[in-house]
């Protein structure tokens, strides 16, 4: 805490400077919003249309943008701040002429405002942009000097007057007089007539168009101008404008595009026409109905022949299995056991049951009778007979199955060769029915962009919407009054706090015993503070000789010697009033003066002197520059023989005698002042100590915790200076 509150000592102490100088940053502050020219704003809004939907209940300008780019944000911006747009704003303006005020200080724009009227014709190219003077002599004659030619030109108001490149007529504006009849019509004017693309130039410095957020279809407008009605005209007339050429630049594409339609679609209709004819013909050629009927039945046919043909073959090899195990074992057709399972009719089943009764009633008379008996050979004459029919109808109904095959696949043959070809067919038919979609789309879609070309024809409206008007300004937008004083104030402030530390860093002084100890081990055994009156002094050098005594360092037949770096730094001051302090506690005290700093001793002679009670000596004599230390010190002991303590006032270091004096001292006290010593004298005062073993050796910091006010220093710094001026101006 004691840290910080040391480090901002100086800036305490130049608080009055602090304050002076934002006084004055505040008065310079208001003295140039006095003359600086103002600057207004105002600000339009403009919402974009959706392009996607359009407005409300309006579907049918939903797609009708196909034929533009997509109406972005950053889009519309741009077209707002070309020079086509500002052209046609400014051609409803009358913004070309700009009328001035002249002041001493200040010239203020008249638009609107102004008691004269100025009508130009004739102009040419150099006339223009330039800036020409009129001086209005009294109710009926005026004066014009054109810069260029360095001419003036005299002329009566309500008269044509010619200038080179320009022809004039100056008139009152009666209206505006009668408004304002205290109005001193008598003054300096200017006028200036703006080519076009300086005008637009001038305008897009001060025009802001924005969006108010990159999500938003909102359009900010804002103009800057030095006159309230210009930026509210402005931003409205080009909401206006843009909005009108909105509408239409729509109508011109509408009448493009119905004229472009109109020509597509005749175009269409007729490559329409003959798609269709081109259908017609190849059906008509290839003999085709639907052809996805007929594929379908006829698929469905083959696959019925093919299902049949499959059963068939089934039952064809499971014939020719049986007739095949038949012929192979024809000999021993008893013993067989045929499969009939693709034999199964009913004939077939009896005979093989009456085969069965007729082994069976064999092998009974085989009991009664031999092989040869007759109803023996009778039996096996029917089985054989049965057998043998058995036989031939398995072989027929083979034959019978193969012919039923063969001719299923005669049929399924056929009933495939109608598809051959149909792909074709198809392919032709997909690309000839394409082709007729695609006119067909085409025509649909041109017939609907007709009509809603046609309705944004007759409907000459526009879906952006001004959402905010500008209004004129009541209050500049710059300069920020409470701002710039502020600023001010604070820049004042900051000079003087960065002047007060250049000071505090230029003149780094011993400020306080913080300085000392930082730098030095030297010990400092006195710390004297700014006394102002006689009793205050008195009591402080009491104290301080009894805190010295205490400290041992005033002792019986004591040589103090105070030095210090210069003559007004306090050591005179300290070893004065210390001697005077000694004295009244009724100690014998000699004041050894080695320069007569103190102008006690009078015609400067080498013999004690008593003044106010206390004696005196002075060393000026010149033999007391040859002394050796030896001599020096038998002198002051010789004459310090009957004193108890020897105050020695010394010359300022690095004098001729400094050294040899503070070599004789029993202690020296080196007398450091907080606003006159450098600091870098503290390093010294250790140098010489070390140097010469002065021993001991102590500081004692004059005018300690002393603050004065920097005006106060910074008056009695110049005061010298000026003196000197005046002397020598005088001399």
């Amino acid at each position: 805490m004691e840290e910080n509150f040391r480090a901002l000592k100086p800036y305490l102490r130049g608080l009055p400077l602090i304050i002076l100088t934002m006084i004055i940053g505040l008065f310079v502050a208001k003295k140039y919003l006095n003359y600086v020219t103002p600057m207004y704003e105002s600000t339009a809004k403009i919402k974009l249309a959706d392009i996607s939907e359009g407005m409300p209940s309006s579907n049918l300008f939903k797609d009708f943008d196909v034929f533009a780019t997509s109406n972005k944000i950053a889009a519309e911006i741009e077209v707002l701040k070309s020079e086509i747009l500002l052209d046609k704003v400014l051609n409803e303006l009358d913004f070309d002429l700009e009328i001035f005020r002249k002041g001493k200080l200040k010239t203020v724009e008249l638009y609107k405002q102004s008691p004269i009227k100025i009508k130009y014709k004739n102009i040419t190219k150099k006339a223009y942009d330039k800036l020409y003077d009129l001086k209005i002599l009294n109710q009926n004659n005026f004066e014009i000097f054109n810069k260029e030619n360095g001419e003036t030109y005299k002329g009566t108001l309500n008269n044509s007057v010619k200038l080179p490149n320009i022809e004039l007529n100056i008139s009152l504006n009666d209206t505006f007089l009668l408004q304002n009849p205290k109005l001193d019509l008598i003054s300096d004017y200017q006028f200036q007539i703006h080519s076009r693309q300086k005008l637009i130039s001038k305008i897009k410095k001060n025009l802001d168009i924005s969006s108010v957020d990159k999500d938003v279809p909102i359009i900010r407008i804002s103009f800057k101008s030095t006159n309230q009605i210009k930026t509210a005209k402005l931003s409205n007339k080009l909401t206006e404008i843009y909005i009108t050429d909105y509408i239409e630049n729509k109508y011109k594409a509408a009448n493009i595009t119905v004229n472009f339609l109109e020509g597509r679609i005749a175009v269409v209709l007729d490559k329409l026409t003959n798609s269709e004819q081109n259908i017609q013909n190849y059906r008509d050629n290839k003999r085709i109905i639907n052809i996805k009927q007929e594929t379908e039945t006829n698929l469905r046919q083959v696959a019925q022949f093919e299902i049949q043909q499959i059963n068939l073959k089934m039952k064809l090899e499971s014939i020719k299995k049986l007739e095949k195990y038949i012929q192979n074992g024809k000999d021993n057709f008893l013993d067989l056991a045929p499969n009939f399972e693709a034999f199964t009719d009913l004939l077939s089943t009896e005979m093989v049951k009456k085969i069965k009764t007729l082994q069976a009633e064999k092998r009974d008379l085989l009991l009664i009778y031999t092989p040869e008996h007759e109803k023996i050979k009778v039996v096996e004459s029917k089985i054989k007979d049965l057998t043998s029919y058995l036989t031939e109808s398995i072989s027929n109904t083979r034959r019978s199955l193969e012919v039923q095959f063969n001719s299923l696949n005669n049929k399924i043959t056929v009933s495939k060769k109608s598809f051959i070809g149909v792909p074709e067919k198809e392919k032709m038919l997909k690309i000839l029915n394409r082709e007729f979609a695609i006119y067909q789309q085409s025509y649909n879609f041109l017939n609907e962009k007709k009509m809603e070309a046609e309705i944004a024809q007759a409907a000459k409206i526009a879906f952006h919407r001004i959402i905010t008007h500008a209004e004129i300004p009541k209050k500049p937008i710059s300069p920020n009054r409470s701002i710039i004083k502020i600023v001010s104030v604070l820049l004042a402030m900051f000079m003087a706090l960065a002047f007060i530390f250049i000071v505090h860093l230029l003149k780094a002084k011993v400020n306080d015993k913080h300085t000392i100890e930082s730098n030095s081990l030297i010990t400092i055994t006195a710390l004297t503070p700014r006394l102002k009156d006689t009793k205050t002094i008195k009591n402080y050098f009491l104290k301080l000789a009894i805190q010295l005594e205490v400290k041992k360092i005033i002792k019986d037949k004591e040589i103090l010697c105070f030095s210090s770096f210069d003559l007004d730094q306090g050591a005179s001051f300290n070893a004065l009033h210390l001697a005077k302090a000694l004295i009244s506690q009724r100690r014998k005290i000699l004041l050894l003066d080695v320069n007569n700093e103190l102008e006690l001793v009078k015609n400067n002679t080498n013999e004690i002197t008593t003044n106010n009670n206390l004696d005196i000596l002075s060393l000026t004599d010149p033999k007391f520059n040859h002394f050796t230390k030896e001599m020096m010190q038998a002198y002051i002991k010789e004459v310090g023989e009957n004193y108890e303590v020897v105050v020695l006032l010394n010359e300022k270091i690095n004098s001729q005698k400094s050294i040899l004096m503070m070599s004789v001292a029993t202690t020296n006290l080196v007398v450091l002042d907080t606003r006159l010593t450098p600091a870098n004298k503290i390093i010294e005062v250790d140098l010489l100590k070390e140097e010469f073993k002065l021993e001991p050796m102590y500081f004692v910091l004059n005018r300690f915790a002393y603050n004065p006010n920097l005006i106060k220093e910074i008056i009695l710094v110049v005061k010298p200076m000026l003196k000197k001026i005046k002397r020598r101006i005088h001399n």
